[in-house]
């Protein structure tokens, strides 16, 4: 099993970025699929973005490409969120999630989940 736990959240402009951490523990992070997930005001939690477990293959939801980037690096066991030009609509808890295998879009498919950390983006 894998435990994982988020960091970077705040408060930041609408234009501006936040980086976002999650270190994961345990001595096989390299065999876990990772993805950010966010809960938005309103609505159902919805993928960001996943990153394949040698880190070669990445995908991002559409209202994200070309602003967030998801890299890892699995000596350190940890991922990250990079989210540049943050728009209000961007608002969210923000979440790491690990599975064994390939890496998917879906919510279901995550079996080990980090605390989140709050994103908030100011008009």
């Amino acid at each position: 099993q894998v435990q994982l736990v988020e960091s970077g959240g705040g408060l930041v402009q609408a234009g501006g970025s936040l980086r976002l951490s999650c270190v994961a523990s345990g001595r096989t992070f390299s065999g876990y699929a990772m993805a950010w997930f966010r809960q938005t005001p309103g609505k159902e939690r919805e993928f960001v973005g996943r990153i394949s477990r040698g880190g070669g293959v990445t995908d991002y939801a559409e209202s994200v490409k070309g602003r967030f980037t998801v890299s890892r690096n699995n000596a350190q066991n940890t991922v990250y969120l990079q989210m540049n030009s943050l728009k209000p609509e961007d608002t969210g808890v923000y979440y790491c999630a690990a599975r064994n295998g390939a890496s998917t879009p879906y919510e279901s498919d995550y079996n080990y989940w980090g605390q989140g950390t709050q994103v908030t983006v100011s008009s």
